[in-house]
């Protein structure tokens, strides 16, 4: 079942909401709270799904944005099954891939061919879920490299930034969170914001290799469905990792990221009021 949302973390009323077509689960992380009483600049850092489906209006409004840096997460699979973003004049594309493409692969065929009977033994009786969330604990284990690179890049020249992957919910969500941990931002606020992935208009577009009705049947998009929903022990897991490995959020950012005190300065100043 998808995870009730509770109500939006983020606080300014007058953010600019986008009437996106060809973009899902767009928003600006702006508003959310430290723990020491800040909040994160609107305008400074926004996160989506993939820009391969923008349209002409969708690009225009993307540029309106002043964006200097569009950070990619997605994978050659990823890449080959929806297509490369949409160029915006004048921004720069990184491509950070996040997950194996081997495995991206083998997802993308479970997810578009499998029948019922694969689903029910790849996915049944909670094997989807733990899938999601063994998968968020080991992006925390082994891309610290990666991490790394994104919070030194918005620490030097990379804002106002834009993360996505495919849906814009687990590495996307993952590389925000991260982010927001190294802003001192509280983990309620950024489980609120990874919640929002849940709202209807922002839900990945799940596409099947057949229209028929047994390949879309309600038990089948069942055993998908939590593939694609945004569920707090998803990203509390990766929360619980850093705790684990590195003894909580401070040292996860020191050893693991290699942020040292001088660099959190300029990442907040950057994208804190």
């Amino acid at each position: 079942m998808t995870q009730q949302i509770p109500q939006s973390a983020h606080t300014d009323p007058a953010a600019p909401e986008a009437a996106l077509t060809g973009v899902r689960n767009f928003r600006d992380v702006g508003g959310l709270p430290t723990t020491e009483g800040r909040r994160v600049k609107s305008g400074r850092l926004f996160r989506s799904g993939h820009l391969a489906h923008a349209t002409e209006s969708d690009a225009e409004f993307l540029g309106s944005l002043g964006l200097h840096t569009v950070f990619d997460f997605r994978n050659g699979a990823d890449h080959a099954l929806e297509g490369a973003d949409v160029e915006l004049p004048g921004v720069l594309n990184v491509n950070i891939p996040l997950s194996d493409p081997a495995d991206g692969s083998e997802f993308w065929k479970m997810v578009r061919d499998g029948d019922l009977a694969q689903l029910r033994e790849i996915l049944g009786e909670g094997k989807a879920a733990a899938r999601m969330s063994r998968s968020y604990r080991t992006m925390i284990r082994t891309r610290t490299a990666e991490h790394s690179r994104v919070v030194h890049a918005l620490a030097e020249d990379s804002v106002p930034a834009l993360m996505h992957c495919a849906a814009g919910k687990d590495r996307a969500g993952l590389s925000i969170a991260v982010t927001l941990l190294a802003l001192g931002v509280e983990r309620e606020a950024i489980l609120a914001d990874y919640l929002e992935s849940n709202a209807p208009h922002n839900r990945y577009r799940v596409r099947r290799g057949s229209d028929s009705p047994e390949a879309r049947a309600p038990e089948v998009m069942e055993l998908l469905a939590p593939l694609f929903d945004a569920r707090a022990p998803y990203l509390t897991t990766a929360f619980d990792t850093i705790d684990e490995e590195w003894g909580g959020v401070e040292r996860y950012l020191a050893e693991g990221l290699g942020l040292t005190p001088e660099t959190l300065d300029r990442l907040r100043g950057r994208l804190l009021d």
